[in-house]
This record gives C-alpha cells, structure tokens and sequence, in this order.
C-alpha cells in the first residue's frame, strides 16, 4: 500500500538511469521541503539513531484509528531532508490504521535505497520509520 506521492516518487526513479541521477532527486526532494520552526527544534521531536541531527513533528487529525496522520520534518543533511520527504510522500495522509499496514522495507526497497544508502542512513532510516509508527500506534 502506497500513497499516489509515493507512487510517483517510484516511478520517477524508474526513469533515472543511475544511482548518481537518483540520489541528486532525493537531495531535491529535501530542498523543496519547508524548514520546521526552531519551536520544533526540541528533544521531544528529535529522532535517536540517525547519525545526522532529525526532527520529525507528527500531526493527527480526527480521533481513533480513522484519524488521519501528517507530518513535517527537517535534518541538518540534504540526502536524509530528501528521505524525510520520501516518508512524508509513504505515510503522509495515511489513517493511523493504513500506517501500521505500511510495509516501509518493501516500499522502500522499490526505490533501491537499501542497495545504496550506508550503514548509518540505513538505520537513521529505519529510526525515522519506527517513529512514525509508533506515533501512529499511540494515537490510534
């Protein structure tokens, strides 16, 4: 399951030839995201287990497990502001319930960042999904 964001994310990366091509778009994908107020900027908001500095601020519309989640996110690192991107375009209008359906690892692996990421944007990576899925489960 996949939102259409995301849907056109992966298949714009079936049109880019190389993993060069593909890593200059997530890095665009960062730079059209907004910056997060400074407010947000707090240890509440702050993702562990990314080497670079992530701030992820989760959204809930509605109540119960038909409660809609969004939410904003910012980085320090241009390739990680374009993952957060890449989540935003995977969960983004997602009810709570349609997030713990998710299978980020499939979804993701659509779009060969597991072949192509380090070790440590792998696991920042998997910190952010983990996030997000924890927000949705205690919201819901």
């Amino acid at each position: 399951m996949a939102s259409d964001a995301f849907e056109e994310i992966a298949e714009t990366f079936t049109f880019l030839d190389d993993w060069e091509e593909r890593y200059r778009h997530v890095i665009e994908l960062g730079r059209a995201l907004p910056e997060i107020d400074d407010a947000f900027r707090v240890p509440a908001t702050k993702v562990s287990g990314c080497a670079s500095q992530v701030w992820l601020v989760p959204r809930i519309e509605g109540e119960g497990p038909d409660a809609v989640l969004t939410f904003e996110g910012d980085s320090d690192a241009m390739i990680v502001k374009g993952l957060i991107a890449i989540l935003r375009a995977l969960y983004g209008g997602l009810t709570l319930n349609e997030v713990g359906r998710v299978d980020a690892p499939a979804e993701l692996a659509r779009l060969g960042l597991d072949d192509h990421l380090s070790a440590q944007r792998s696991n920042g990576l998997r910190a952010m999904v983990e996030r997000i899925r924890i927000v949705a489960a205690n919201a819901a």
